[in-house]
């Protein structure tokens, strides 16, 4: 029998072990000997990509921000989807994990680091999100942690609250993407993001192909209009079950066509921008309230 051999080990910031090890030709990453992901199990990694940059496939010169690079499948799906002229930042604030991408890990995805699109940023997600505001991406992909409530560092319950909604807002150009990888079902944290103002879709993943239940989740959020992130258009839509090696195609929220058309056609009336997460029924009820309490608060202003 193969022993099962431990490449290499750090502590990290906050005082946990992260470390790397082979058995027979595959690979595992651990976080205080808890296994945080292998070269067996990546569909969920390779779909949270799907996902995320599904916007991205027809832009020029897309940015993409991956938070976590692991054992690189995400990085390798993301270099698949975007094109030639593509601008990849990957944040991972362990420099040792990089290392051993490099060195123990180039026949896997390591040599994808030198790809010209790919640039590595030696920080913490959340610094990189904050300090995006003058050149922000098309998706943000965050796979950092085991769950939003299970973190391999103690900093990173800020991804999962207010100051991370609030960051990810910032550092996304409009119509951007952001999806978050968990290893389980979490409903109170697309709650959570929900209640921060967005469009929220959770959508199953299978750990491999040949698993027999998707337990692991991707949580897609789109930061809505103001006038849109009110509780009667807090109602989310269920998720696809992708399965299998091949690249899924991701379902489309519940009615929403690839671009939304107005409903209305008469001149003079502001068509209602296209969302990701609204049907053009959605989207026109929003545009035509907000014309409401615009005339209202017209008419109110008037002088008696």
């Amino acid at each position: 029998m193969k022993p099962f051999q431990t490449l290499a080990k750090v502590r990290s910031p906050d005082g946990s072990f992260i470390s790397l090890h082979e058995h027979d030709g595959e690979h595992y990453i651990k976080h205080n000997g808890r296994q945080l992901m292998s070269t067996i199990a990546t569909v969920s990694e390779l779909v949270l990509a799907d996902l995320g940059c599904r916007q991205i496939r027809n832009l020029k010169a897309p940015r993409v921000l991956i938070g976590g690079l692991g054992l690189g499948f995400t990085l390798k799906r993301v270099l698949e989807i975007a094109g030639p002229d593509a601008v990849v930042h990957v944040s991972e604030i362990l420099p040792e994990v990089v290392s051993w991408n490099r060195d123990f890990l180039e026949k896997v995805n390591g040599a994808l680091l030198r790809d010209p699109r790919v640039t590595v940023l030696p920080e913490d997600v959340f610094k990189v999100m904050r300090e995006s505001k003058s050149q922000p991406y098309d998706a943000i992909l965050l796979d950092v942690d085991h769950t939003p409530s299970s973190w391999v560092q103690v900093q990173n319950f800020r991804l999962y609250e207010r100051a991370g909604f609030t960051a990810v807002t910032q550092a996304l150009k409009p119509g951007g993407l952001v999806a978050y990888w968990s290893a389980g079902d979490e409903p109170e944290f697309a709650h959570r993001l929900r209640r921060a103002g967005f469009g929220v879709q959770t959508y199953e993943a299978k750990a491999h192909p040949t698993a027999k239940r998707a337990v692991h989740r991707i949580y897609l959020g789109a930061p809505l209009p103001k006038e849109a992130a009110s509780p009667e258009n807090d109602t989310p839509a269920k998720g696809s079950k992708p399965a299998g090696t091949s690249r899924p195609r991701p379902a489309r929220p519940a009615g929403a066509p690839a671009s939304a058309r107005p409903s209305s056609r008469r001149p003079g009336v502001q068509k209602a921008a296209p969302h990701p997460f609204l049907t053009p029924r959605q989207a026109e009820g929003i545009a035509r309230k907000a014309r409401r309490k615009a005339e209202a608060k017209g008419k109110s202003n008037r002088p008696g």
